[in-house]
Parts: C-alpha cells; sequence; structure tokens
C-alpha cells in the first residue's frame, strides 16, 4: 500500500495541512485584535481601539463584548472600525474582540482584560472662542469654553496657553491658568501683556487642557494643543516708515520696547532713544526693535525716539515717563463763607505728566451723589476745589479721585459743616476814638453766618506794654458789619489794633488777620512826679536841683515844662524842657524844694526832697563787684534810715561837665545792681550812698567800682636801683586809675637769663627751666630785692600789673650783675689746698709704709738660716733619729691639698713644716687650724739605705704632712680652696720636695710606684736644678716658651727672697737681676723681711 504513489501524495497534503493548522494556532490569524487601547474624555464612555496584524480590511467587521468583573451578563456590539465606544466602569473590564468575514464566520476571537489604570484620561481640545487685542496696553484677552457639561461632578483643571510671535513662531511665554470644573459649561477669560507694542509683529495663541480627578486611578494626560489663534501686526500693511509705540506714558523705571515699521527693500540704519543709539533686534524681515531699560523720568514734553531708514526717511515717536498720583494728602474740607465748601490737599509726590497727561481730580459727595471736576495747577502744591452747600444739609461724604494714565488714588473725609468754619479775613477794618483810655473798631466779614454766633478776637500792641488779646462774641449776621470797643487804654499812647474771627460754639480755626490800624489815645495829666537830686555849692550859697524826666507811659502826654519851688521861700521857677537842672538861692537857709511836670492835659503830682544835710564822720570807701552789665553794690542797713537810700554817681564823658545821676531804694533795701546805658567796661566810676532820714540826708558810705574788669592798659615804670653779685633791686611806679581799668590785684616780676637782642619767647616762656617768677600782691610794696643771683650775668626782667580781668602789657629791662671777688678768690685757694693735703698724705703714706717700699725697690739679701722652710716643729723630730733632712733616700707622697692658690703659678715665700700628729691634735682639741690659705703638701720620712729597692705594694710606707704657710695670708682675704683651679703642683707649687715623683702618684693616692718611677726619683734632689736655672722670672717670655716642666728660675734661694743665695761660680761676676715680681696689694702691707 505504501508503494501507490497517489497514497503516498495524498498522504504529504495532510500532513503539511496540520502542520499548518498547527502554525497557525500558535502564531494566530491575521484578522486576530491586537494592542487594545482605551481613552476617555468625559470619565463616562471611553473609546478603545485596536489593531491588526493584516492592515487589509477584506470587508471584515468585529463584534466587541465587554463586561466588568461583576457577574453581568456581556454586552455585544458590532462596527466595522477598529474601535468602539463603551461605557467606563470601575475596576477591570473584560474585553472579547471577535473578528468576522462578510458572511458572519468567525475567523479570530481575542479577549482583554483592561483595568482602569490602562485608561487615559484625555480631555477633549479646547476650543479658543475669542482673542482681543488692546495695542494702547499691549494686551491680549482670551475667551474660551471649559467644556465642564462633560463631566458629572467638580474638577480641578489646569490650562496651558502658549503665546509665539514672529514668522518662525517662537515662543514668547507658555503660562499656567488654573480653573474649576462646575459640571456645566463656562466661559474662561485670560490676559498677557506683551513686552513690545502688538503693532511691531503677529502673535499667535494656543491653548490645550489638564484634568485632574483625584478617584480616577488611569493615567491623566494633556488634550492635544488648540488651533492656533492669530492677532497680525502691522508690519504688513504700511505705506510709510513708522515707530511703536505713538506717545505712550510709562512709569518711571519701567523697561520699554520701540519697533520701527518699513516698507520691503529698506533696511533700519540705526535707532535712538534721547541722544542715545540702541542694538537693533529683528522681528521680522520689515520690523526691527530696540528696548531701552529702566527710563528716568522726560521732560514735560517727553523724550523723542528716532528710527533712520535707509536710503533716505526717518520716523519718530515720543515717549512720556512720570508717576502714577499719589494718594492725596492732607485732604481738608470746610466753609468760609456757609455757601460753598472748599476742599484743599497736597497731591503729594509729582507726577512729572502735565498739560492732557496730567492727573485729574473729581470731588464727589455720596450723600448728595453729586461731584465736581476740580480744575488744578499740577505746578501748584496745594490744589482746592469748590463744593456747595446744600440747605438742611449738615453732614458730607466726601472722595477726592485722582487719576491719570498710569493709575489711580483716592482719599475720603466726612465732616459736619457746622463745625468746619473757617472764616475769610475780616475786612473794611477801622478804629476810632475820642478819649484818653478807649478805642472803637469796626470790620466786615463776607457770608451767611445767622446760624451761628461768632468769636472775634482782637490784638492790641504797643510798643511800651507789649501784645494785649481780648476776645468778644458776638451773634452772627449776613454780610454784616461787626463793632466792638476797647477800653483801659493807656493815654497818648499809640496803638496798633488787628482783629480775627471764628465760630463760637465749635471752634475749628481762626481767619486770619486783618490789617494792622494804627492809633494814639488823647493826652492825661502826668501820672507822678519825676525823680529829684539835689546838691549844695562848697560855700553853701546856692542849691542845683536835679530831676529825671519821665517816662512815656508815666508822662501822659509831651511834658512842656517842669515848676520847680523853694519853700518857706516863695521862690517860683518855670524850666522849660529839655533842662533837667536848675540852681536856687537859698542864702544858706535850708528849704523844702517841690518839682512839678506839666504837659497839656495838666500837672504832675509834686516831687519833694529836703537841701539838709546832715554831718558824717568816719565815712569809708568800699570797693563794688563788677558783674559785666553792671555794677553790684551792698551796703549794711542803717535803722536810722527812714525814707531810703539814694546812690548818687557821676559820669564824665571828655571835655563835657559831669552828668549826675541817682537811684533811690526802700529802707529795708541793702543791695542793687546799678545799671546804666552810659556804663563802660575798664572805667572806674564812684558811688555815694546817702540815708535818708526823718530830719535830712547823711552821706553812710563811698563806693568805687567797674562795670566790667579789663586787664591794665600800661605797663608799670620800673627801674633798677642797685645791683650786686648776686642780687638787684628793683623799684616801680603806680600805675594811673585811668590806665589800671580794674582792681589792681598785684604785679607779676618774671626774670631770666638773657642778653639783650635774644627772643624773648625763647627766655620768658612758661614753663621754660631757667624762668623765675615771682608774685607781689602786697601793693604797698614798690620795690624788690631778687637774691641768689650769678655773678657777671645778664638777666632779662619783665615786670606786669594784673586785675581780675587779666594780665596787662609788661615792660622789661637788661641787667647784667657785678662780678663775685670772694668766688674768683675761692676759685683759687681751692685747688692749692687740696694740691697741699695731697702731698701731705702721700709722705705720710711713704713714711709708713718705707720698709715695704725699700724691701720692693731695694730688697736685702736673705740670711738662709732664718728660712723656715727647713724647720720641724720639736715634737715631731725629738726622739727620733731616723728623721733627717734633705736626705737622698726615696720618698712616696700620699696626697697633696692645695689651701689656697693666689696665681695660676704659685709664689709661696714662707713656710712651716708641721707634723702630722700636730694637725690631728689641733685638730681634736676642737680648734680649726688656719688651713684658709696651706699649702698642704704630703710628705715621707727618709729611708735611711743606701740602695733604694722596689717597696712591695701592700707594704705601707709611712708619711707625714709638710703644711706651706703663707705668711701674707694673715693680711691678704682668704680664697675658697673649692674654687681653684687646677694646677700641676709639681711644677708651681713654690718648694719643691727632695724627690721629684710623679704627676700621676701625686694625684692618686691609692697607685704604688713602679720600679722605673723610682729609680726616677730615687736619691736626692736638689730644689733647683742649676742646668735650667733662668736669670728670667717665670712669668717672663722666655720662661713661657720653654716648654720645661722641671725650669727653675734664679738660682737656689730661700722660699721667702728672690734673689740668689749661692750663686755659681760662673754667674758671680754678673749683675743681679732686676726682674723680681711685686703686686699692688703689697703696698698696703708692712711685711718686714725675716
Amino acid at each position: 500500500m505504501w508503494d501507490n504513489p497517489s497514497l503516498r501524495c495524498l498522504l504529504a497534503i495532510a500532513f503539511l495541512h496540520l502542520l499548518s493548522l498547527i502554525y497557525s494556532q500558535e502564531t494566530g490569524f491575521p484578522e486576530a485584535p491586537l494592542y487594545l487601547k482605551c481613552i476617555t474624555h468625559d470619565l463616562n464612555r471611553m473609546i478603545c481601539s485596536w489593531g491588526a496584524t493584516s492592515s487589509a480590511n477584506l470587508g471584515l467587521t468585529y463584534k466587541i463584548c465587554y463586561t466588568n468583573s461583576e457577574p453581568f451578563s456581556p454586552v455585544c456590539i458590532k462596527t466595522e472600525e477598529k474601535r468602539a465606544d463603551i461605557p467606563v466602569t470601575m475596576g477591570s473590564t473584560n474585553i472579547e474582540i471577535t473578528t468576522l468575514n462578510a458572511s458572519g464566520t468567525p475567523l479570530a476571537t481575542e479577549t482583554f482584560v483592561l483595568p482602569e489604570e490602562n485608561v487615559s484620561l484625555i480631555p477633549l481640545t479646547p476650543q479658543i472662542l475669542n482673542l482681543n487685542a488692546d495695542f494702547s496696553t499691549y494686551t491680549l484677552y482670551l475667551k474660551w469654553n471649559d467644556g465642564g457639561s462633560v463631566f458629572q461632578h467638580e474638577l480641578d483643571a489646569s490650562w496651558q496657553i502658549q503665546i509665539l510671535r514672529k514668522e518662525t513662531m517662537e515662543t514668547v511665554t507658555l503660562m499656567n491658568y488654573d480653573s474649576k470644573l462646575t459640571g456645566k459649561d463656562s466661559i474662561l477669560s485670560w490676559n498677557w501683556t506683551s513686552d513690545i507694542p502688538l503693532e511691531c509683529t503677529s502673535h499667535h495663541v494656543k491653548i490645550r487642557c489638564y484634568i485632574n480627578d483625584p478617584y480616577f486611578s488611569g493615567r491623566k494626560e494633556w488634550s492635544e494643543w488648540s488651533p492656533i489663534k492669530t492677532v497680525p501686526g502691522k508690519d504688513t500693511k504700511i505705506s510709510n516708515a513708522v515707530v511703536f509705540p505713538q506717545d505712550k506714558v510709562v512709569l518711571v523705571g519701567s523697561n520699554v520696547a520701540f519697533c520701527c515699521l518699513y516698507n520691503e527693500g529698506e533696511s533700519i540704519k540705526y535707532m535712538k532713544y534721547g541722544s542715545e543709539s540702541y542694538s537693533l533686534l529683528r522681528l521680522s524681515k520689515w520690523s526691527s526693535a530696540i528696548k531701552v531699560q529702566n527710563v528716568s523720568a522726560s521732560i514735560s514734553s517727553g523724550t523723542n525716539v528716532w528710527c533712520s531708514v535707509l536710503p533716505d526717511n526717518v520716523a519718530g515717536t515720543v515717549l512720556f515717563v512720570g508717576y502714577a498720583p499719589d494718594t492725596p494728602q492732607n485732604l481738608n474740607c470746610e466753609t468760609r463763607t456757609f455757601i460753598t465748601i472748599t476742599c484743599s490737599w497736597n497731591p503729594g509726590r509729582p507726577t512729572r505728566l502735565y498739560r492732557q497727561r496730567q492727573t485729574k481730580y473729581i470731588l464727589f459727595e455720596r450723600i448728595s451723589r453729586e461731584n465736581v471736576t476740580c480744575k488744578v495747577d499740577e505746578l501748584n502744591k496745594n490744589h482746592h476745589c469748590d463744593f456747595p452747600v446744600h440747605a438742611n444739609q449738615k453732614i458730607y461724604s466726601f472722595t477726592l479721585e485722582a487719576t491719570n494714565p498710569l493709575g489711580r488714588a483716592e482719599s475720603s473725609l466726612l465732616i459736619d459743616v457746622n463745625q468746619r468754619a473757617h472764616l475769610e479775613t475780616p475786612d473794611k477794618f477801622t478804629v476810632s476814638t475820642n478819649s484818653s483810655t478807649n478805642a472803637h473798631l469796626s470790620w466786615y466779614i463776607p457770608g451767611n453766618f445767622i446760624q451761628i454766633r461768632l468769636l472775634c478776637q482782637i490784638e492790641i500792641s504797643n510798643t511800651n506794654s507789649g501784645q494785649l488779646q481780648q476776645n468778644v462774641s458776638m451773634a452772627g449776621a449776613e454780610n454784616s458789619n461787626y463793632r466792638a470797643r476797647v477800653d483801659a487804654l493807656h493815654p497818648y499812647a499809640t496803638y496798633t489794633f488787628r482783629v480775627r474771627c471764628s465760630a463760637s460754639e465749635h471752634f475749628w480755626r481762626w481767619s486770619k488777620w486783618s490789617e494792622g490800624k494804627k492809633l494814639t489815645t488823647l493826652e492825661a495829666p502826668p501820672a507822678r512826679g519825676p525823680d529829684i537830686w539835689r546838691e549844695k555849692s562848697p560855700v553853701g550859697e546856692t542849691l542845683t536841683v536835679f530831676w529825671k524826666p519821665l517816662l512815656l507811659s508815666e508822662a501822659n502826654g509831651i511834658i512842656r515844662s517842669h515848676e520847680v519851688s523853694c519853700y518857706p521861700r516863695e521862690t517860683v521857677l518855670e524850666v522849660p524842657v529839655p533842662l533837667n537842672s536848675t540852681e536856687i538861692k537859698f542864702g544858706g537857709n535850708d528849704c523844702l524844694i517841690s518839682v512839678v511836670a506839666k504837659n497839656r492835659a495838666g500837672s504832675s503830682p509834686s516831687s519833694r526832697i529836703t537841701s539838709v544835710d546832715l554831718p558824717s564822720d568816719n565815712v569809708k570807701t568800699e570797693l563794688a563787684i563788677a558783674t559785666g552789665n553792671g555794677i553790684y553794690i551792698s551796703w549794711h542797713s542803717d535803722p536810722n534810715v527812714t525814707c531810703g537810700y539814694t546812690l548818687k554817681w557821676c559820669i564824665s564823658s571828655g571835655s563835657e561837665p559831669c552828668s549826675v545821676d541817682w537811684e533811690m531804694f526802700p529802707s529795708n533795701a541793702t543791695d542793687a545792681v546799678i545799671k546804666s546805658a552810659l556804663f563802660q567796661p575798664g572805667v572806674r566810676y564812684n558811688f555815694s550812698l546817702y540815708g535818708c532820714k526823718h530830719n535830712g540826708y547823711q552821706l553812710l558810705q563811698n563806693i568805687m567800682g567797674y562795670m566790667k574788669e579789663l586787664s591794665p592798659k600800661v605797663a608799670p615804670n620800673f627801674t633798677v636801683e642797685e645791683t650786686s653779685s648776686d642780687s638787684i633791686l628793683v623799684k616801680w611806679e603806680d600805675i594811673p586809675v585811668e590806665d589800671c581799668q580794674g582792681f589792681l590785684k598785684g604785679y607779676i616780676l618774671s626774670f631770666a637769663k638773657g642778653e639783650k637782642g635774644t627772643s624773648k619767647t625763647s627766655l620768658m616762656e612758661e614753663g621754660s627751666p631757667e624762668l623765675t617768677v615771682k608774685t607781689i600782691t602786697d601793693l604797698t610794696k614798690k620795690s624788690l630785692r631778687i637774691l641768689d643771683l650769678q655773678g657777671k650775668t645778664s638777666y632779662r626782667l619783665d615786670l606786669q600789673a594784673y586785675t581780675i580781668g587779666g594780665k596787662g602789657p609788661s615792660k622789661d629791662l637788661y641787667v647784667v650783675t657785678k662780678e663775685n671777688s670772694v668766688g674768683l678768690i675761692i676759685a683759687i685757694l681751692i685747688p692749692v689746698a687740696v694740691a697741699v693735703v695731697l702731698g701731705v698724705v702721700t709722705s705720710i703714706l711713704c713714711y709708713q709704709k718705707r720698709e715695704w717700699i725699700k724691701e720692693t725697690f731695694y730688697p736685702d739679701i736673705p740670711n738662709p738660716e732664718n728660712s723656715k722652710a727647713l724647720q720641724f716643729q720639736k715634737n715631731i723630730c725629738e726622739g727620733n733619729t731616723a728623721l733627717k733632712t734633705l736626705e737622698m733616700n726615696p720618698c712616696t707622697p700620699n696626697s697633696v691639698e692645695v689651701v689656697e692658690t693666689r696665681s695660676t703659678v704659685l709664689k709661696i715665700e714662707d713656710t712651716e713644716i708641721i707634723s702630722p700628729v700636730v694637725d690631728s691634735e689641733l685638730l681634736e682639741d676642737g680648734s680649726d687650724p688656719e688651713t684658709g690659705s696651706h699649702v698642704v703638701v704630703s710628705y715621707c720620712p727618709p729611708i735611711i739605705e743606701e740602695e733604694i729597692s722596689s717597696p712591695a705594694r701592700d707594704e705601707p710606707v709611712g708619711s707625714s704632712q709638710i703644711i706651706y704657710i703663707d705668711i701674707q695670708s694673715m693680711y691678704q682675704p682668704q680664697v675658697n680652696p673649692e674654687e681653684e683651679p687646677e694646677i700641676n703642683f709639681v711644677t708651681s707649687a713654690g718648694y719643691k720636695p727632695q724627690m721629684q715623683l710623679p704627676i700621676n702618684a701625686m694625684k692618686m693616692e691609692s697607685h704604688s710606684p713602679t720600679e722605673e718611677d723610682l729609680d726616677k726619683t730615687a736619691g736626692y734632689r736638689p730644689q733647683a736644678n742649676t742646668n735650667v736655672w733662668k736669670l728670667d722670672s717665670p712669668d717672663s717670655p722666655t720662661s713661657i716658651q720653654s716648654n720645661n716642666e722641671n725650669g727653675s728660675f734664679g738660682s737656689p734661694c730661700s722660699i721667702n727672697s728672690r734673689q740668689f743665695l749661692i750663686p755659681p761660680k760662673d754667674y758671680e761676676d754678673s749683675p743681679t737681676p732686676n726682674n723680681t715680681g711685686w703686686s699692688f696689694t703689697n703696698f698696703f702691707q708692712n711685711k718686714p723681711n725675716d
């Protein structure tokens, strides 16, 4: 069967068909729905769309069945498009889409589960209803429908508004606008102000929407942009070049853009604001612009903007820059006549805008609903406006509104017109009188004041009494005259009157003062008699009577004459003005004097004084005190004075006779300050104080004083009466009274060394150490002796007087003192005496030190037998025959102790050998040995053997101590052994032991000498090596340069001698060396030679 080829072919076709079915099940049909996407515009219905593998429709239809997660029966719809409109459900939605062919046979079925999160909320594309432009303010006004009716509940909506300009559609701004959807359609409005004039280029606007539903969990997206709306510019419709904006008004500090429009084929050369050119910004092919930042206030005619267009065209505009109106300040409304109400205010900051652009004011009254337009002058700082008064209306509510092209401001005020009465200035003011004490006044005030009472104030001015104000209340009238009377005026006085008025019940403010009117009252008799005084002539035959003119306030008119009479004599004299004194001959008989002043209206009361002078004894002269503007005078009260005190003085002015003046005081007065316009500073005045008693006048006291004390005018004259080598006698004269200008307090005498012709400043300057100042306060002294001066020296003397007012000028003299002979003699005798004393002292010292001088400069050869170097104490050597001196036997020293060293090379002059036993005994007794200046050297007794053998190391060696005592230590200060420097004892310790030892053996006690060392030190060693004898001292340069430790100087000699003891034969005939050493301290020591 399998061999049949047909059967094999059918089987192959069936297998291929099966494979095709299997593949189609794996990959899906081309008509199967894919990529389901659902969006909603209103949260009620959603539009779902899908795609398919094949884009060809081929008459296919789609069956959509949908249901939510709840057990509801599915709802099916058919559609020929690949989209369907289905309701929005909460939660997930199951959607089954079946593809049907033309015969209705299902080709493919696809099931989708659509959760709410996969549904997108995209609002409908908004539509712009209206786009308008306000070219004067550069503002675009936009309106659109928010489409809120498609939603069932309130939602928040956000809008994006995009502004574009230029041909390239450049974005100018992207603004957000928020609104609330209320479930019904609403018209939304929005406006935007451009930074350049709208005429410069076209502007385009489009919008889109975004809905925010907090309960919708799906995706929320922006809507599509609305169709573009355009506001065309004027750059395509011009016939000639033009600049925008035209006559614009802007605020100070604004940024302003200007554009210049021109025709095709033209180009802009430049654009200027004022006189400054700016860079161009291209807006379109027919428009360019400039931007000016922070413009300042312009002048009244504005600032010009220029646009120069090529080939030959010019365009321009004007910019006005200013301020918005300020709030009206100090708004005040009041009435002056009760016919109109005048409101005034201060406009505040100037707007800098004038003419048709200046601020306009409107006064609006709220109660009457009336308003008036106010005409004001922008240059005037105080503006006012009138509003009519309405009958039966007392309350007014005013609002003042100020507007200009840049803004508006307002101010309000509420008033009661009866309480805001500010009357006009009184007019037609007149003053009259028919008496010496009163005046009549009349004035006129325009206005209707029937409803109120007036209060008027009258000002009365007089040069003597000052100003006086008097208030008068009166009933108001309509356009009437008002009258008043003023009493209690002074006779024959000139007054100035003026008046002002206001409301009486509710005072608001006074009117302005009327013009002043002058009036002089009539004369009256003088109010009192004149002040009088009298003086008798020296011989007592005549009496001079003085009186003072009355003041204008006392004269009550013009004084024509004075009547003088003397009682009991019938003497009456009429003295015309201006005389103020007269003489009466009374033959030595006293009388009562009377003086009366007369004017046209009558006579004054009489003033009386007696001519009796009481005798005075021991009248003292006192000094007054200057106060700067007067003279202070005090006196003691006199109980016998019953009718007061009179203080009289006389003022003389040049060649004119003395002018008598006086002042009277009551009986209880004890001091007074006298002032007069005739007083002058620095002038002395003499006063006489009289007491008025019941039977006459008595002189009580004389007083001298100054109104103000000054420094003396001249320097006192002084001379030198006598000079000596150390003193100068100076005498001076008094300064005349007229030159003192004050009471002298003393004199100042200054003197200093100085030659004539030298600068006074350098010599007499205060604080100079050479200057001496003496103050003389005893005014009775007229001379002064200056002591303690140097002889034959030039001095400058200055003398000046001083008062409380200061120091006066100084006068100077140059004086040379005489030569001091005693000082010269002393200067010669003192050096001679000093030389004699020094000679005597030197002779005494040389006599006391004669032995030392002889030893130092002429030394004797010492006797070796007197040397203590070879003497031992007896208690050491007694009974010991083994001890010998200078035996040539080996000896090992135990220790070396240096107690005193005066120099680097010790010079031991005297030594004493002391046994160690004695030393120990002294220490045991408790007494301190004098070791402060000792040199202790260990010394070994000699060993009596002919041959020297090396001792064992452990064999003890007997030793003793040799103590070198320097006799000079008894006279010289002790030296601390611890401060001694380390020295070579062998070469410098003065006395040298008989056995020369190695240095290390002297420094270390525990070290035993070797055989080699013993060989070097065995046997006798003389005190000096004759092979190295030197004629030089150890300190000489030749001795120092020879590096020989064992070198000696001179020859063997005694310890306390520098001379040769036994000179060698070769040197017997050689001269004695002269280089013996001595120290300065030896000069003070008396050390005889042993």
